[in-house]
């Protein structure tokens, strides 16, 4: 730039070229001076880069350059605009760059000198950017640019930038029409709306393009308000006076009959206010800034939020602040302080000068901090160095993190910031000091808080629990036992803050943890290792651990277990004996070991020494028993022990060894290793020792019974076990009491398959099986869990002792009376039980006598659980079926496993009555863990109709038979379904079908008959009972005319009513039975509960008619009122009954034995319960048969004046004529019922107890409501059904009714003429108003 004082003109040109190499620029020879500026619009580049061109060559890029000239005249200016003006856009290079073309070249700026100064001014369209406004000296009485901008400066800035292009606004307008709205304007096609859009359109063009800039208007729609057009302009800044007078020349050019009113012009431009937020990530708590700046000079500035619909005014949490800077800038500030998430949304700054709104908008978000931190956490003082961590979830810079605690004791750390991440450790030690010993655990609250630079605080609490390493203390005495004897240890914690305990052996080895128990104190902890029975490999070195995080105490413990056989591993000689009362007889102790042992042999209260020999590894002790020397008298019993003593001083005595001594004359047997015995004799004999072949290198087990017949022994049972089989038993019953047990029942089981494969010839032995089901049953009580291969090979053992060779040794062991086959079933339940597996499916397992499936229950949504077992080689099939609604009620993890046997139904035993045998797959489903909600399973069994019989779904229950097993159906219900039966059952076992042949069958003869009898009888009963309280209701009124007979009406009403609801609830429990409704169990105990209640409201209110008969006869001069009779009567009609229910089901009911398995009635094979219905039953039978003996007994007394033989047969008729009524009203058919409550009772007792209790409602009917001469009176006097009628009714008697049983009654005569006698009226009448007559009584 030249000097002032020098006169130049100097303008500045913008050039616009594209060229597709890199531009090397020396204009410094052609134009002088120059200042030439090369920057890329990121302001990184020396150039700036505008656009790119796609070609196929290099990709052209467009550059824009500010030229600087100066000249000496200023008469040069106009030529070079109009030559520039003239000139073609592009310019193609020239030879030098032939890959530059200039685009566009415009003059932006002109520098004139004015007096002693240089005015810079802008072209048309371009302006000084606001920054070279705010920091030079600007032209202002040259200057009629708008507020806040200049067009002129006082000198070129040295370093530009210089005139920038003005930017283009939209301008959104406003102004009213003072016309009617008409909804055509809504319509943008309609031809008013095009019109109106027209019109104004074309004014607005006349008007706005006096504005600067000006680029288009548009007519964007109506509204009411009178009329209000909307519109936009796109234009550059407008000043205020220019606005007003383009508004003018709208208003001219615009037809009158529009009516505008100039007055309504708003407008509102949303770009040219600059709108700053801080900070830019806002959390809850900062402190924020909104500032609103604008290049118009007004403070007439207003925020708003738009969320609340309201101004912002000034107050605690808002403060908005509005200034203008150096003349050019309005600047408004709003302070939000301790921002909240309420806080969040959009809001406006608006500022208002004359017509112009500038408004901007600015969402903001508030962040909650939300810090993570550390889980709660224990810390063991051992001064190992623990990390507590925060982070906060926006990765940002904060301001500081500060740590804080509070708590009992005080253990301060170390924090430090990670490194990009928005993180903070503390890191803290804590020792012993700063623990107080033997304490449960301190808590320290430690506090991480993260502050933002603008206020924000968010933070976390970590509780760290510090606890003092353990003391452990342990059992100070020493622990020396012997073989088979109980010790525990006990270890002792001085915290009760531990994570884990458990026990090892010197050796590593782990403790199975059912071998100890451990409890926690407030103060302290403890575990206790118990061993019941100890053996050598208890021998060692023991420590107890006690884990608190990565903090272990140890202490141990020695323990000596010196060698000592148990009372079952001694093996003697002979079991038992017999010698002549002269003779001597050896006897031996032998166990497997060859250890320092003192043997003694005790006889009696004496003691012998024993001598020692030695075979192999076996060492027997024997004693020559010389019954000379030792006995004095004969024949006699002695007992004979021997006492092994170990160098603990610790003894154990074998079995007794029995020694008989007889007189030598009835020896008749004799075998030098068996011994002599008399005649009938059976001694037992370990197997090893008998004259079978053993030898000591192979040990047999089991013992062998001898019978002396004749003069030979003879075998008469064999129990032995076979070397092999033996051996397995020894093991298994070694790992049973084995600390290491879990580790090594994998490796037994493995040897136990392949070892019974090889030997399963020799499991045809009654010894041999029992021996291998006990084996099962000791490994399924080791508490350990199943894998696939473990139950494989366990299955694989149960597979070989189910074949069908086998069956026949199983017969054995069944006539003995032994439960192998419930043991067996119970360990493969056990072992199932234990069964888990990582996959949702459990491996099946498929063998000929043996099949397993099953299925893991996994989170999300379970699968039913369903399984098929098909044995092709047995002609059986079976499906299990657990519907979805019922596994998904199990935990997760859970395995159900299914086991299927075809052959296991032939050895277990039948019930306990003989006659039922199972004759289909045994299936057992187990679940691994507890079932809390209701359950039901679903089996299908193939039907096998050659056996006859009827089929009955059973479970095996371990517990009958004092806990030796049987076949029970309780909780199952049975559907025969053509070539299957189908089972249903609400809790999880061993099933299976039993067959009944002495049940009759659901088709036969008999069941058809005994139904169709129940119900037609029940129709016509309850159709009889409903008759008769309909008779009741009718002539209630006509018959109840004095007490007596009020009473007999009410009882009568009572039975009738209480017989109708125990008929209608037997159809509903028929109904429940013979429908199979497996849910309606509550039903079905509603329904059992109110047929016992009713039932014996029928026969308590028979027994209220046959003592208020028997009151009426004996108690003839004793009166009550009608009250007191009626509570009497309901109390024992109706609470005696209740009473006895209500005690029944409290009492039964919650072990789920109140009804019968396979009925709604009461139960009687569990608990008996059918006596609650039977003894009340008998007993008001017994005393009203009582009170019909006083009833004939009173009839029968002798009248005066009567001549025997009249009296004879007048006695005979009212012996049957009150036999004939009280009999089916005082209950005496029920009698027959009692046979049929014992198994095994005869058809016929059935056939008439359903007859007359079915028909019993249709006898009530006739006998105590028809047969009423008052109630058939009262019937033809309300229904005036002949004149026979009143005639009839004026001959009874004066009174208003004679009682049925009265001789002087029309019936009664008509009886009477059958016997050649007719009675009359002998006394007066009653005070009641009947007529008494000799030997009857009014009812």
């Amino acid at each position: 730039m030249k000097p002032p004082g020098r006169t130049t003109l100097c303008f500045v040109i913008l050039v616009i070229y594209s060229s597709q190499v890199t531009a090397t620029w020396n204009i410094e020879s052609t134009i002088h001076p120059l200042n030439l500026q090369e920057h890329e619009l990121a302001g990184e580049e020396p150039l700036r880069q505008k656009r790119a061109v796609a070609t196929s060559h290099p990709t052209a890029k467009e550059y824009t350059v500010d030229i600087e000239i100066s000249f000496e005249n200023a008469s040069f200016l106009d030529p070079i605009k109009a030559y520039l003006n003239s000139l073609s856009f592009p310019i193609q290079g020239n030879d030098t760059d032939p890959a530059a073309n200039i685009l566009s070249i415009e003059v932006t700026t002109v520098c004139r000198p004015t007096g002693n100064e240089i005015w810079c001014s802008c072209e048309s369209g371009y302006r000084w950017p606001r920054e070279q406004c705010l920091h030079n000296l600007t032209c202002q009485e040259h200057d009629n640019a708008p507020a806040g901008r200049c067009n002129c400066l006082k000198g070129l800035p040295p370093n530009g930038p210089f005139c920038q292009l003005q930017r283009d606004i939209t301008l959104r307008m406003s102004v009213r029409l003072n016309v009617g709205f008409q909804e055509d304007l809504r319509n943008t096609s309609s031809a008013l709306y095009r019109s109106y859009k027209t019109d104004l359109e074309t004014a607005f063009r006349k008007g706005y393009s006096i504005l600067p800039g000006f680029k288009l208007v548009t007519v964007t729609g109506f509204r009411p308000g009178s009329v209000v057009v909307a519109y936009e302009i796109r234009t550059t800044t407008p000043s205020p006076g220019v606005m007003h007078r383009a508004n003018e020349l709208v208003t001219q050019n615009l037809n009158q009959t529009y009516k505008m009113d100039f007055t309504s012009f708003q407008a509102v431009t949303s770009n040219e206010t600059r709108f700053f937020v801080t900070p830019e990530i806002i959390f809850e708590g900062d402190t924020v800034t909104l500032v609103c700046e604008n290049d118009v000079l007004s403070s007439n500035v207003s925020w708003h939020h738009v969320g609340k619909h309201a101004n912002i005014q000034n107050g605690s949490r808002f403060w908005v602040y509005t200034t203008v800077l150096n003349n050019l800038t309005s600047v408004s500030r709003l302070t939000v302080f301790n921002i909240t998430l309420g806080d969040a949304g959009e809001y406006i700054c608006k500022l208002t000068m004359d017509i112009f709104e500038y408004e901007s908008r600015k969402k903001i978000n508030v962040t909650p901090i939300r810090i993570f931190a550390s889980e709660d956490m224990k810390v063991t003082c051992d001064n190992s160095p623990v990390s507590l961590n925060c982070c906060s979830e926006i990765n940002v810079n904060w301001s500081k993190v500060e740590w804080k605690q509070e708590g009992e004791i005080t253990i301060p750390g170390n924090s430090e910031a990670e490194s990009d991440s928005s993180c903070s450790r503390y890191t803290l030690k804590a020792d012993g000091s700063q623990c107080p010993s033997g304490s449960a655990g301190r808590t320290v609250t430690y506090t991480c808080e993260f502050i933002s630079f603008h206020g924000a605080r968010g933070s976390k609490n970590i509780e760290v629990t510090f606890t003092s390493v353990a003391n452990l203390t342990i059992t100070p005495d020493p622990i020396s036992v012997s073989e088979g004897q109980n010790f525990s240890i006990k270890c002792i914690s001085d915290v009760s803050n531990y994570d884990e305990v458990y026990w090892k052996t010197s050796a590593g080895i782990k403790i199975h943890q059912r071998f100890y128990t451990t409890r926690r104190y407030a103060d302290k902890a403890e575990s206790v290792l118990t061993v019941r029975s100890s053996t050598r490999e208890w021998n060692g070195t023991y420590q107890c651990i006690f884990r608190y995080r990565n903090s272990y105490s140890v202490t141990t413990k020695d323990v000596t277990v010196h060698p000592l056989p148990q009372e079952s591993n001694i093996m003697v000689d002979p079991l038992e004996a017999s010698i002549p009362c002269t003779g001597s007889h050896h006897f031996r102790c032998c166990v497997e070991e060859d250890e320092d042992y003192k043997v003694t042999f005790q006889v009696d209260t004496l003691t012998f020494p024993a001598a020692k020999e030695v075979h192999g590894k076996q060492a027997c002790y024997t004693f020559n028993f010389m019954a000379k020397s030792i006995v004095s008298w004969c024949p006699r019993h002695v007992s004979v022990f021997c006492h092994f003593t170990n160098a603990a001083n610790n003894s154990v005595r074998s079995r007794s060894m029995k020694l008989n001594l007889v007189p030598g004359e009835n020896i008749t047997c004799r075998d030098p290793i068996i011994g002599v015995g008399e005649p009938g004799k059976v001694i037992p004999k370990l197997c090893r020792f008998s004259n079978l072949s053993s030898s000591p290198a192979s040990p047999v087990g089991g013992v062998v019974t001898y019978k002396c017949v004749g003069s030979q022994w003879e075998v008469k049972k064999s129990d032995c076990i076979s070397a092999p089989i033996n051996s397995l038993l020894q093991l298994a019953k070694a790992l049973s009491k084995s600390p290491s047990q879990d580790k090594k029942l994998p490796t037994y089981l493995k040897d136990l398959s392949v070892s019974t494969d090889k030997v399963a010839h020799e499991v045809s032995s009654p010894g041999n099986l029992g021996a291998i089901v006990n084996i099962l049953d000791l490994l399924s009580t080791v508490p350990i869990q199943v894998n696939s291969e473990m139950m494989t090979n366990f299955l694989s053992t149960v597979n070989v002792i189910l074949d069908k060779p086998i069956l026949s040794t199983w017969k054995v062991l069944q006539q003995q009376q032994t439960n192998h086959s419930s043991q067996l079933l119970d360990s493969v339940e056990r072992f199932s039980r234990a069964l888990r597996s990582e996959d949702s499916a459990v491996l099946p397992i498929s063998h000929t006598n043996v099949q397993m499936r099953g299925m893991v229950i996994k989170s999300g949504s379970p699968k039913p659980y369903k399984q098929r077992f098909v044995f092709s080689d047995s002609d059986l099939w079976g499906n299990v079926a657990i519907d979805e609604c019922h596994v998904e009620n199990l935990q997760p993890d859970t395995s159900i496993v299914t086991v299927a046997f075809p052959t296991l139904k032939t050895i277990l035993a039948q019930d306990t009555q003989g006659k039922n045998f199972a004759n289909s797959l045994v299936m057992t489903t187990t679940v691994s863990h507890k079932i809390t909600a209701p359950f039901r399973i679903s089996m299908t069994f193939k039907n096998n109709k050659s056996l006859g019989g009827k089929p009955q779904c059973v479970f095996w229950n371990f517990s009958l038979a004092n806990y030796t097993g049987g076949w029970d159906s309780s909780g199952c219900y049975t559907k025969v379904d053509g070539d299957s039966v189908v089972c249903s059952c609400d809790h999880l076992t061993s099933f299976s079908i039993l067959m009944s042949p002495d049940s009759p069958d659901p088709d036969s003869l008999l069941k058809i008959l005994l139904d169709i009898i129940s119900y037609i009888g029940l129709c016509f009963s309850i159709l009889s009972l409903a008759a008769c309280l309909v008779v009741e209701a009718v002539v209630w009124k006509s018959v109840t005319k004095n007490r007596t007979s009020y009473m007999r009406h009410i009882c009568i009403v009572n039975i009738a009513a209480s017989l109708l609801v125990a008929d209608v609830w037997f159809i509903v429990a028929s109904t429940i039975r013979d429908h199979h409704y497996v849910l309606n169990e509550t039903a079905c105990v509603a329904a059992t509960f109110f047929i016992h209640f009713f039932y014996l409201s029928v026969f308590f209110w028979m027994l209220t008619l046959g003592l208020m008969l028997f009151y009426r006869l004996v108690f003839i001069l004793h009166d009550s009122s009608k009250s007191i009779q009626k509570v009497i009567a309901f109390s024992l009609g109706y609470g005696c009954p209740l009473i006895i229910s209500v005690i029944t089901v409290g009492a039964t009911q919650p072990r789920e034995v109140y009804t019968r398995k396979n009925a709604c009635w009461l139960n009687w094979e569990d608990t008996k319960a059918l006596l609650a219905f039977v003894i009340p039953a008998l007993i008001i039978v017994v005393v009203n048969m009582t009170i019909t003996v006083v009833v004939i007994t009173k009839i029968l007394r002798p009248s005066i004046g009567d001549k025997p033989n009249k009296q004879e047969k007048n006695s005979l008729f009212q012996i049957t004529k009150s036999i004939g009524v009280l009999t089916p009203l005082l209950g005496l058919t029920w009698g027959f019922g009692l046979a049929t409550v014992f198994q095994g009772s005869s058809a016929v007792f059935h056939i008439v107890f359903t007859l007359l209790n079915a028909f019993q409602g249709l006898f009530i009917l006739l006998f105590g409501c028809l047969w009423d001469q008052k109630v058939q009176e009262a019937l033809l006097k309300k229904f005036s059904l002949s004149r026979w009628s009143s005639q009839h009714s004026k001959s009874t008697s004066l009174g208003s009714s004679t009682p049925v049983f009265s001789m002087s009654s029309p019936i009664s005569r008509r009886f009477n003429n059958l016997f050649g006698k007719t009675a009359a009226p002998q006394g007066p009448p009653s005070s009641d108003g009947n007529l008494v007559s000799s030997g009857s009584s009014p009812i």
